[in-house]
Parts: C-alpha cells; sequence; structure tokens
C-alpha cells in the first residue's frame, strides 16, 4: 500500500474536507483518507490510482500539490462512530439559523443577516450532501452537489440584485437592533457548534480544526453586528448593505467550490 501526502493551502474548515471526500470518493483504490486542517494537509492511503488522485485534488482548485508518496504496512483504519451523529447535529444547527436569520432578515429589511443565512445554508448544503448520499452512487451525489450549487448561486444572485436596488433606491432603514440581536444568538449557535466538535473526540479534522471551522461563521457574525451599529450610528442604510454584499460573493464563492463536486 501507498501513502500519498498532500499539501492544500485553501482547506481551512471541514467543508472543504467534505468537498474533497466526495470528490475522491469513486476511485476504489483508496483505502482512507486523514486530513490535518490546521497543517493544511491530506493523507492517502491507496493502492495504485496515484495520478488520478493527484488530478482529482488539482481539479477542486484548493491549491492542492502532492508532497511525496512513499510505502506503508499500515492496513488497518479507524472510524469515528459518532461522526455521523455530530454532522446531524451540526447541520440541524446551521439549517435552523439559516431559517431564523433570513425570516428576521426579510422583516427587519436586513440584508447583512439575509446574507448571513445563505453562509448558515451553505454549511448546511455541505454537511447534507455527505449524509444525503450517504451509500448512494457516485452520481447521485454529484447530481446533488450540483442542484445545491445552483441553488445557492441563485439566491445569492437575487441578493446582489436586492442590494443595487436598495443602494440606488429610497428603502425603509433596517432595523439595527434586530440585526445585533440575531447575530449574537448566531454567535452562541457557532459557539455551541463548536463545543459539540471539540467534545466529540473524533480522529478527524472535525476537532482539531473546530476552531478554524467556526472563525469565518464568527467574522461574519461580529461584521453584521458591526454593521447593525453603524446603521444606527450613522443613521444610514449603507453600513448593512456593504456586509451584505461581501457575504454574498463569500456565498458565491462556497456554491461554485460545490458546483465542482457535479464535474
Amino acid at each position: 500500500m501507498e501513502k500519498s501526502i498532500y499539501k492544500i493551502p485553501k482547506m481551512d474548515c471541514p467543508s472543504e474536507e467534505n468537498l474533497i471526500r466526495m470528490k475522491l470518493d469513486g476511485i476504489p483504490s483508496i483505502k482512507n483518507l486523514d486530513f490535518d486542517i490546521p497543517n493544511r494537509t491530506l493523507t492517502v492511503f491507496h493502492d495504485g490510482q496515484g495520478d488520478q488522485i493527484e488530478q482529482s485534488i488539482i481539479d477542486l482548485d484548493l491549491g492542492g500539490k502532492k508532497v511525496k508518496t512513499i510505502e506503508t504496512k499500515e492496513v488497518e483504519f479507524s472510524e469515528n462512530a459518532n461522526q455521523k451523529k455530530l454532522l446531524w447535529t451540526v447541520l440541524a444547527i446551521n439549517f435552523a439559523f439559516f431559517l431564523i436569520e433570513m425570516t428576521t432578515g426579510l422583516i427587519s429589511k436586513s440584508m447583512g443577516l439575509v446574507a448571513d443565512s445563505l453562509d448558515m445554508l451553505a454549511d448546511a448544503f455541505v454537511y447534507g450532501i455527505s449524509l444525503f448520499a450517504v451509500g448512494g452512487t457516485l452520481i447521485r451525489k454529484k447530481r446533488i452537489a450540483k442542484v445545491a450549487g445552483y441553488f445557492q448561486i441563485t439566491l445569492a444572485v437575487i441578493g446582489f440584485i436586492e442590494v443595487i436596488r436598495r443602494f440606488f433606491g429610497v428603502e425603509k432603514m433596517p432595523d439595527f437592533s434586530t440585526m445585533i440581536i440575531v447575530s449574537i444568538l448566531a454567535l452562541i449557535a457557532n459557539g455551541i457548534c463548536l463545543y459539540l466538535l471539540q467534545k466529540s473526540k473524533s480522529k478527524e479534522a472535525h476537532m482539531q480544526a473546530s476552531m478554524i471551522f467556526t472563525s469565518n461563521d464568527v467574522i461574519i457574525n461580529l461584521g453584521v453586528i458591526t454593521a447593525g451599529i453603524l446603521v444606527n450610528w450613522l443613521d444610514s442604510s449603507k453600513p448593512d448593505l456593504v456586509i451584505g454584499t461581501i457575504v454574498f460573493i463569500l456565498v458565491i464563492q462556497g456554491a461554485i467550490r460545490i458546483l465542482k463536486l457535479a464535474k
């Protein structure tokens, strides 16, 4: 058996881990994947098909590059029995806050909350693709990824159009207090996800990278809170539109990564 080590600079959270797992799923020679997200490395244990594995990783555009391939006598690999339950829990939290932030964002007329809700949905999609397609064929998984990716892009584009309309039109000021309160609750939700991931004792990257995983979501939450404060301070809706635009861009980038799985 061979062990190939890859350096993947853009692999900074378990979302990328799931994308890579999906991409490599159809290669029968792969026996195990060992992710080290803090160090941005992936170790692939496999019997042959090294070129196909390498090309699949390169196709994801995460900056993946093979460091070396060596022979190994390791043949037994253990999986965390609680991983699926953990993923379901994190998925449920992310999807619940997608609904909460989307609803409150529309009611309070905050594009920042609407955009943040789509970021939560993006995380739920990545976990959902892996969970809903467990045991299914590679074709089925790719179809699910394609639908999820296009759906996410469609929502983000609609959001962009609404941002432009509000920027040039006369629109009611967003409710800054709702923006702040809901974003604080989202911060708490991310903290719960972090706690669960750490508590899992998983040998997978979910525990190792839990702090990295939540960092982007926490930054976005803080961005929406800051925008809410500025909306009140400046008596302007522009800070809300700016943070909304930034998050919509991040959502589209995530959707493009998901669509790569459908190729």
